[in-house]
């Protein structure tokens, strides 16, 4: 489970899951950028090992290494969100990378569909 889902976060870049499982699963995410950040095989190697999916290994390595070179650390944020799961009503959050482009870009689409419904 925590392989998948630190896979998910490096591919999609926000994950919507429950509060205590985002808090558990942001080390992993943290460590793993951290790792993409050195251009060397032996980390390549480890991170493919650790993810088991080499695109999510080379998205790590070709844009988030270089994205978060300058960067100490923090690499994630999570956001709570004001609804609960149906089935137990465990908090749900948002855990995602920051500078992350995901939201912007929803946003850019949304209005193009407004303004292509008003032409």
């Amino acid at each position: 489970m925590e392989r998948n889902f630190v896979c998910s976060v490096i591919k999609h870049e926000r994950v919507v899951t429950t509060l205590a499982k985002a808090k558990a699963l942001r080390r992993n995410v943290e460590r793993i950028i951290t790792l993409g950040k050195h251009k060397d095989l032996a980390s390549l190697r480890r991170a493919i090992a650790y993810l088991r999916d080499k695109d999510a290994a080379h998205k790590l390595f070709d844009v988030l290494g270089p994205r978060y070179a300058d960067r100490p650390g923090g690499y994630t944020r999570i956001m709570r969100l004001t609804s609960y799961r149906i089935g137990d009503g465990a908090p749900k959050a948002v855990l995602e990378l920051v500078d992350n482009k995901v939201l912007e870009e929803k946003l850019q689409a949304a209005a193009a569909a407004a303004d292509d419904d008003e032409d």
